[in-house]
């Protein structure tokens, strides 16, 4: 059985394709989950589109393979092909394109009696029509007309209307591009809602490091056609080796749960496999899991347990590697707390004070107010 073979049949992704581009050339070969959320992510011009429509079947590309579960829609080896119309697919643009003439059921119920599977049957079921309007939460906006609705509201509208076709794949193209920073903040949480409560797959396009770490389970890093590092985004934010280590704001992304909330300090106690952080409340309920970003330069070290200092996060853990940063006078250095591995960039000079190696025990402090939730 062939590598790609054996994502066909744990329902896995498989995406192999060769597409000329104006300079470079698109050259990846991906197996992927076939659950949650894969991001693609890289700067602008890097290919990420172009995988997208290579994958929907609106670019013809070459030496290609594309698989979803067991859904073969192309294999050139087999001189296989199949017409976008008839990939099960829900494609949703950086522009939601409504028609202004429908109300907001209308543009639902337009999108649904085209899909494949609604044309199949004299009389769809408007079953998955209704889970979609709930999940985004946009039944107060059925009676509406587009031009009436935000643009966050817009964007709910197109991703249940994409998603009430009951696709084997969402693929999303910088669904919050178009959107200022206010919206984009109103529309995530849904995305993560999307991502937890949905039995879709998606692809999602961005370069906003923000969406990534929020929304990803999985990420594909692209530069230049060429794919950097792919993997579970975690190991991929935390790896010394990644692209991503390299960034100003590199750091680690890391699972926990709520686990106390003080409402005199307005502070929120998670835990996380390996130690706990104290961070700004953010209204999330008890026993709730959260992700937490951790970037590099918020992170100091000592060798020595701290002692009447403002930081509120002290937390013991053991030098895994060192790594020469961007700049030369820095160095970036991976911690790992129990199985959870964190990122800290000093000066060469500070390490080289605290004599830091690869198994050396130090205390990582990191500021409530610099955790991101």
């Amino acid at each position: 059985m062939t590598r790609a073979d054996a994502v066909e049949a744990f329902g896995g992704i498989a995406i192999r394709l060769r597409l000329p581009r104006a300079g470079f050339t698109l050259d990846i070969d991906l197996n992927l989950p076939g659950r949650g959320i894969t991001v693609l992510f890289g700067p602008s011009g890097s290919g990420k589109t172009s995988v997208l429509r290579a994958v929907a079947g609106l670019e013809h590309a070459q030496n290609a393979r594309v698989c979803v579960g067991d859904a073969l829609w192309q294999e050139d080896a087999q001189g296989l092909w199949v017409p976008t119309h008839k990939r099960a697919i829900g494609y949703v643009f950086q522009e939601a394109s409504l028609f202004d003439h429908l109300d907001v059921m209308g543009n639902l119920r337009y999108g649904l009696t085209r899909s494949q599977r609604s044309a199949a049957s004299a009389n769809p079921t408007m079953a998955p029509l209704d889970h979609a309007i709930d999940l985004l939460g946009i039944r107060h906006l059925l009676e509406r007309r587009p031009a009436t609705l935000s643009g966050g509201e817009r964007q709910r509208v197109a991703i249940a209307r994409a998603l009430a076709t009951q696709p084997r794949l969402l693929l999303l193209d910088e669904p919050l591009s178009a959107l200022d920073a206010a919206r984009r903040q109103d529309i995530l949480p849904w995305l993560e809602r999307l991502r937890d409560d949905a039995q879709v797959p998606m692809l999602y396009v961005t370069h906003s490091m923000d969406e990534l770490a929020r929304l990803a389970d999985h990420v594909v890093m692209l530069s230049q056609g060429r794919v950097q590092a792919s993997g579970p985004v975690g190991e991929v934010m935390a790896s010394l080796q990644g692209p991503m280590a390299q960034a100003d704001d590199a750091g680690a992304l890391l699972q926990a749960r709520v686990a106390e909330r003080s409402e005199r300090w307005q502070l929120a106690r998670v835990v996380f496999e390996g130690g706990e952080l104290w961070l700004r409340d953010g209204g999330h309920a008890l026993g709730s899991t959260v992700r937490l970003r951790v970037l590099a330069r918020d992170v100091s070290l000592a060798t020595q347990e701290p002692q009447g200092v403002s930081v509120q996060n002290v937390v013991p853990a053991v030098v895994q590697a060192l790594q020469g940063a961007a700049h030369p006078s820095q160095v970036l250095v991976s911690l790992r707390c129990g199985p959870t591995v964190l990122l800290s960039r000093i000066t060469r000079r500070a390490a080289h004070e605290l004599a830091l190696e690869p198994g050396t025990a130090v205390w990582a402090m990191i500021k409530a107010v610099a955790v991101v939730a």
